[in-house]
């Protein structure tokens, strides 16, 4: 049995429909799947498929193409004619935005089908492309066809439903987290330096994450007194922890957020307040840990387990003071 469609071009109708039917769902907001899934066409195909159609109304003759030469040539015709609209909107004073693209794309599809549905009327009806679906199987079809039939469709299924899942699929960048100080005025500057005895100095510390899941913290924070020495027989400094004592931990729990290229955004802040009552030049250290760590006593000195704990950090950063 086939299906024709030789009263009307029922492809270039369909153009028309998907390049109205995408205009509510893009500037609406609806769901990324439908934007990327109805976009893609209206980016890639469409519009060269319409153009072509109407500088070859014709089917395949002498001066006409077949059905595979319009859809190879129909990517290759929307990837030209895109950039140039960008290309052109860039000298306008509406610019290149999503707007902007999407109604230069929306009309330019609506007017150029608009000439291909009228060239194609004009065109002798025995020489009009048109759409036909053939449903019939061939009268003598031996077993090898219909097994290399049915595997070629399954073979197609399977690329269209890996094609819809890798572009539906949200990409997944490198997961981290942003451990920062920040000064009393939420500044990256004013950092409390020069403190004198039992005064208070002040610093906010800064968390977002971006780790593709709920994160559980805890922030440990240490006073640490060391010097670093060169060792010559292996020409490397190496950092001599003198004292490093527990002051406290922060514990709390963050979603994931998504990194926004345009504007950067904070996601937990926490002023903390500390006071030294030993004379020296210390390295008040924040390290931050995504697993649970163990207890410890305030105030207390663990120098022995210094290194090894600042080296199993997941992250770390650090405020200099000198207390006189």
């Amino acid at each position: 049995m086939k299906i024709s469609f030789t009263k009307y071009p029922i492809d270039i109708i369909l153009c028309l429909l998907w390049d109205i039917l995408l205009l509510p769902i893009i500037l609406l907001s609806i769901n990324d799947i439908f934007r990327i899934l109805f976009g893609l066409p209206f980016v890639l195909f469409i519009p060269g498929y319409v153009l072509l159609f109407t500088l070859f109304p014709t089917k395949k003759t002498g001066k006409g193409i077949d059905g595979i030469e319009r859809i190879a040539l129909s990517f290759g015709l929307s990837i030209a004619v895109v950039p140039l609209l960008g290309f052109i909107l860039n000298y306008t004073p509406w610019g290149i935005r999503l707007e902007t693209i999407l109604f230069s794309l929306f009309f330019f599809i609506i007017i150029t089908s608009i000439f291909a549905i009228i060239r194609w009327k004009r065109t002798d009806p025995e020489k009009r492309f048109i759409i036909f679906f053939d449903l019939s199987l061939p009268k003598s079809q031996n077993k090898i066809d219909a097994l290399l039939r049915i595997i070629l469709i399954i073979s197609m299924l399977i690329a269209l439903i890996t094609f819809i899942y890798v572009i539906t699929t949200p990409k997944t960048g490198e997961p981290f987290t942003e451990f920062y100080l920040l000064g009393p005025s939420e500044k990256v500057m004013g950092y409390p330096r020069n403190l004198t005895i039992g005064e208070n100095a002040s610093v906010i510390i800064g968390l977002v994450n971006h780790e593709y899941k709920t994160i559980n913290y805890s922030i440990e924070i240490w006073l640490i007194n060391q010097t670093t020495m060169y060792n010559q027989s292996t020409h490397t400094n190496e950092t001599i922890y003198t004292h490093m004592w527990f002051f406290d931990k922060i514990i709390l729990s963050l979603n994931h957020t998504t990194i926004n290229e345009n504007e950067w955004k904070m996601q937990w802040l926490y002023n903390y307040t500390v006071q030294i009552k030993r004379k020296g030049e210390y390295k008040l250290t924040f390290l931050l840990f995504t697993t649970p760590t163990e207890e410890y006593n305030q105030y207390e000195d663990y120098k022995s387990i210094a290194q090894q704990k600042i080296a199993n950090a997941y992250e770390r950063t650090y405020l200099e003071l000198n207390v006189i």
